[in-house]
């Protein structure tokens, strides 16, 4: 059974409640139960983590590189824009790693245009709101 850890960073615990019309009603946990029951249908564990603290999230990642988890599905949140440091954790993990936003970021302020996930990531998905997260989930099951 293939290991994927379910990332998400700053804020996206507040998912349902902030700025439904950006980012929808869906909460955060809601997501996680619908990614893992699709993910029991692929043969698939997920491990799902949220922080709003950075350090948290790279040790998670650190932590899932060393255990032999063989995916990340990643929304950095905000960090998405900031963290070399969460960057670097996901190089040094060697996790296959699928970055999902919920929004389209080229769509909005010209700051979300550049990631520093994109760049080492195996795939993105951006704009498609929750239903990001089972295109990463099915990405993960077949390649990861």
């Amino acid at each position: 059974m293939k290991k994927i850890g379910l990332l998400n960073g700053p804020n996206l615990d507040r998912l349902g409640k902030r700025e439904p019309e950006l980012y929808g009603s869906v909460t955060l946990e809601e997501i996680v139960d619908k990614v893992r029951t699709k993910a029991s249908a692929c043969d698939c564990q997920i491990e799902a983590f949220q922080s709003n603290h950075e350090g948290a999230l790279i040790d998670k990642i650190h932590e899932w590189g060393d255990v032999g988890f063989v995916g990340l599905i990643l929304n950095p949140g905000g960090l998405t824009h900031t963290s070399v440091a969460l960057r670097d954790a996901v190089v040094a993990s060697g996790l296959t790693t699928v970055e999902v936003h919920l929004s389209n970021i080229h769509a909005r302020e010209d700051f979300r245009h550049r990631s520093l996930i994109s760049g080492i990531a195996a795939a993105v998905v951006v704009g498609m709101a929750h239903h990001g997260y089972m295109s990463a989930l099915r990405y993960l099951s077949e390649e990861g």
